[in-house]
C-alpha cells in the first residue's frame, strides 16, 4: 500500500474513532445523570429523555463542526492539486513549443 493510501486509513479509522466517542461520551454520561435525577426527583423518565437529547444536540453539533473542518481540508487540497496539474500542463506545453522549434527541418527535394 502507497503512504498516502497508509495515510488516509488511518485517517478514517482515527475518525471513526472520534466520532464513536463523541456519541458515546456524551451519551452514556448524559443519560446516568438523567437517571440519577429522575430517581432523585421520582420524575422517571423525563431527566433521562432531557440527558439524551441534550447529548444529540451536542454530538451532532460536534459532527456538523468536524465535517465542516473535513470539507474544508479536502477543498484545500483538491484547489492546492488543481494548482499543480495547471503548472504541470503549462510545463509540458512550454516544452512542447519548445520542442517543435528547436528541432531543425529537413526539407527534401
Amino acid at each position: 500500500m502507497e503512504k498516502q493510501q497508509k495515510s488516509g486509513l488511518w485517517q478514517a479509522l482515527s475518525l471513526a474513532g472520534q466520532l464513536g466517542y463523541t456519541i458515546a461520551i456524551p451519551l452514556v454520561a448524559l443519560a446516568l445523570i438523567g437517571r440519577f435525577l429522575d430517581k432523585k426527583y421520582n420524575s422517571s423518565p423525563w431527566f433521562l429523555l432531557a440527558g439524551i437529547l441534550v447529548s444529540l444536540i451536542i454530538t451532532s453539533i460536534w459532527v456538523w463542526k468536524k465535517s465542516m473542518s473535513i470539507m474544508a481540508e479536502m477543498d484545500k487540497e483538491l484547489k492546492k492539486q488543481n494548482e499543480n496539474f495547471e503548472k504541470i500542463a503549462k510545463n509540458n506545453e512550454k516544452i512542447k513549443n519548445n520542442d517543435n522549434n528547436s528541432v531543425p527541418k529537413i526539407e527534401t527535394s
